[in-house]
């Protein structure tokens, strides 16, 4: 076999938010990538701020929400070695969030599967589940049911 037909391990792609089913999704993506031998990428997108008065506020804002992102991404990534002893792949994209995921979806390749977790709120499964789920068939969606325990995701991944 030559090294353009040997079979990359599946990359699992997690979006890493302050959201609670982020942490369902996360788990999921370790684990299936656990038993299946692939990998784990976590895309973590500091949004802009909406503030352009002036220009000084403005960067220390984008780097406050440079670090917060760093910070939520090194987080899922401890999760995911813990969970797993896999080094995921730390992704910070700075923008709107469906915008840089889309983005890197049609730039990487590698991705095989987008792992996202349905919101368990009133307000319904959550912008980037219906974007997926809907609109954009770039790429394979896994949707787990946000409010999953640890156990049920374990059982099911």
């Amino acid at each position: 076999m030559s090294a353009s037909t040997i079979p990359r391990p599946r990359k699992f792609l997690v979006v890493v938010d302050k959201t609670p089913e982020c942490r369902v999704a996360l788990r999921f993506a370790a684990r299936r990538a656990q038993h299946t031998g692939g990998r784990v990428s976590l895309l973590c997108v500091a949004e802009p701020a909406d503030f352009q008065q002036w220009k000084g506020v403005e960067e220390i804002m984008k780097d406050e929400a440079h670090q917060e992102a760093e910070s939520l991404v090194y987080d899922a990534a401890k999760t995911v070695n813990e969970l797993t002893g896999l080094m995921p792949e730390l992704l910070i994209e700075h923008g709107v969030p469906s915008e840089c995921l889309l983005d890197l979806v049609c730039r990487d390749k590698d991705i095989s599967i987008l792992v996202l977790a349905s919101g368990t709120s009133k307000e319904g499964p959550g912008p980037l589940v219906s974007l997926f789920a809907s609109t954009v068939q770039a790429i394979p969606v896994t949707i787990v049911p946000g409010n999953l325990t640890d156990e049920a995701v374990d059982e099911l991944a």
